[in-house]
Formats: C-alpha cells, structure tokens, sequence
C-alpha cells in the first residue's frame, strides 16, 4: 500500500502545533511519529521498482503503428514480469511530432515515433528514404532496413539524444489528386503538392514537374477542400484513414519513395534503464515489428479496396517515366557522404 507521506507529515506538524504546552513524552511521541513515516516512505520507494515510461505520438488508435505500440506494451509488461510498463499517448496528446522530439531530447518523454523524413534534419543519412526510387521493391526496402545500414541510421541519432529502437512499415508514397488524373510526370506540371517540412521530399516533387507546398498533415483535408493543394502523395493506409479519398479522386501508384517510421527512444532514459531492462524493451519492440508488418500488410489490401468503392480511380503508371525523371536529383548528391549511401544500396 502506498503512504501518502505528505498529507501525514502535515497532520503531524499541526499536531505538534497544537500541542506547543504538552508533555516531553507527548513530544516524543509525535517526532517518533514522523521518524515511522519517513520510514515508510522509504520502503515505499523500495518496494515500487516498476519502471514507468511514456510514449506519444500523433496517429490515429486505428492505424496499425498505434496497434504495434501498443503490442508492444503489452510484451513488455510479459518480459519484465510487470516490472516495466509502457503507456502509449496517441492524437497528439503530448504534443506535436516536433515537440515530442524535443521532449525525448531534454528526457521529459521516454519514447516516441517519427516519419523518417523529419528525422533528416536530425540525422543527415535519413535523407535517403526521401529520394525517389532508392529502393526496387518492398523486398529491397527491409533487406536494407535489417542490415547494417539501416541499424546504423538508428545509432546515428544518439549524437542528438534520439536512439533508434527499430522501423514500422509505412509502406510507399503516391501520389493523390483531387481532379487531375496522373499518368506521367508531366501530369504534375503547374499542381501544388502538399509535402512534408523535408527539403529533400520538395526537391523530389520539383524534379518531378509539380510545386511542393509544405502543409501540417492536420490542416491538409481542408487544404484540399478548399483548393489550396491540388493533390498531396502518402501511403493507401493514410490515405484511406485521412479520408482524403472523399475530396480527391485519383491515387497514382508511382511508388517514389518508402519512406519507414522510426521508433525513438530518448538517451536519458534509455542510460537509466539496467542492462537487462533495455534487453526486455528492445525484444518487444522487435516483436512487435513483426506484428505491425502483418497489420501493415492486410491495411494497405483494405484501403485500396475501400477508396475503390468511394469512387477513387487507381492508376498504375509507368514507373519507368518517373524514375528517368529523377536521375539527375541522384547525381545531384555527388559528393556527398548519402550519394555513398544510395550506391551502397542500390548495390545489394
């Protein structure tokens, strides 16, 4: 049973304020009196060694990385005999993606997810999930992820305070419009494309004919609505969940980009952690990898599905076109440590 030692000692103060006039022996008893709960206090201490932690994030409870996290918690709780428990905060709760990494910076909040796109201005090399066509299938993608690379692009983070605990799916990026079907690049001439705050993503929206607007993932049903974008490019899970299939009517499955999210764990907290206990967060993180990749799988199937009885034209282009189109923005990184990078890849 927890002591509540602060209402206690309180009591006993006040006790020995109104006994100012009593008797040596009344005084003894009282001071005995806050000597047992300073004492239990402190067994209190001892005795709660569950190691609480916090996450939060800005998704949505239906989408498959918050079920993730949340098998996550649960394996936790098995691995550790309850010894650590992981609440998961979704929709923003604890703040923005960006508040949330400075939150894991300062060790305010133990762990969070991020798209690795905003992770570049953090982590340079992260820059190589925003340029198009990096890998050559789904396939390619996690041979890269589970390798050395992708577990050093983790480790990169720790300079900042942010250590990479593993990847969630999130598919590939397409391309979506609202009355402009997309065919070929140049169907994107003159359209302003809702991108993320990722210098690298407007770059590749330029080099594909179309003008990158950078708007708030929040504010983007109306900016679409209200004609302010003209289209946006993101994954057919998000797609589907955002409901943006309602305002646009064309989804491209050019695929440029796969772009993962990163699960963050803060360096303050992770140093605080024992030997063992990183062991037991690291094994449920890993599972529950494994487990969102399933549910990432069978929400893509669905969301296509569903946009299609919505009315959403599918259209599945010549990649070909867009991947000639974007040839120079890779030469474009020659001399750069990520162009180093991108041959590494696209050789294995």
């Amino acid at each position: 049973m927890m002591v509540n030692t602060t209402i206690r000692e309180k009591v006993l103060m006040q006790k020995i304020r109104d006994n100012k006039r009593s008797s040596w022996r009344g005084w003894s008893r009282l001071l005995a009196g806050l000597a047992i709960a300073a004492l239990l206090a402190g067994c209190d201490a001892v005795v709660d060694k569950t190691v609480h932690l916090k996450m939060g994030h800005d998704l949505d409870q239906s989408t498959p990385v918050h079920k993730a996290m949340v098998h996550m918690a649960e394996r936790l709780e098995e691995l550790s005999d309850g010894s650590m428990e992981l609440k998961v905060y979704s929709n923003g709760q604890l703040g923005s993606e960006r508040e949330l990494i400075e939150l894991l910076q300062i060790g305010s909040l133990a762990m969070t997810k991020v798209s690795a796109s905003p992770m570049e201005s953090f982590v340079p090399k992260m820059k190589i999930f925003s340029i198009p066509y990096v890998f050559r299938d789904h396939e390619h993608f996690w041979q890269v992820l589970e390798s050395d690379i992708g577990r050093d692009m983790l480790a990169a983070g720790e300079t900042v305070g942010l250590r990479g605990l593993g990847y969630y799916d999130a598919g590939s990026r397409s391309f979506y419009t609202v009355d402009t079907p997309v065919h070929k690049p140049s169907d994107l001439n003159g359209l302003k494309i809702r991108v993320q705050e990722s210098q690298t993503s407007m770059q590749m929206v330029s080099a594909l004919g179309g003008s990158p607007t950078p708007v708030s993932w929040g504010e983007l049903y109306t900016a679409l609505s209200q004609g302010v974008v003209d289209g946006a490019e993101n994954n057919p899970p998000s797609f589907f969940i955002s409901k943006h299939y309602e305002v646009c009517k064309y989804y491209t499955l050019d695929e440029h980009t796969y772009v993962p999210d990163v699960v963050l764990i803060s360096d303050y907290v992770w140093d605080s952690l024992t030997e063992q206990q990183q062991q037991w967060l690291q094994q449920a993180m890993d599972e529950s990898v494994e487990y969102q990749k399933k549910l990432w799988a069978e929400a893509t199937d669905h969301a296509l599905e569903e946009v299609q009885k919505a009315g959403v034209e599918i259209i599945r282009p010549d990649k070909t076109l867009f991947m000639d189109q974007v040839e120079s923005m890779h030469d474009a990184y020659k001399g750069e440590p990520v162009y180093d990078l991108l041959q590494q890849i696209q050789s294995m």
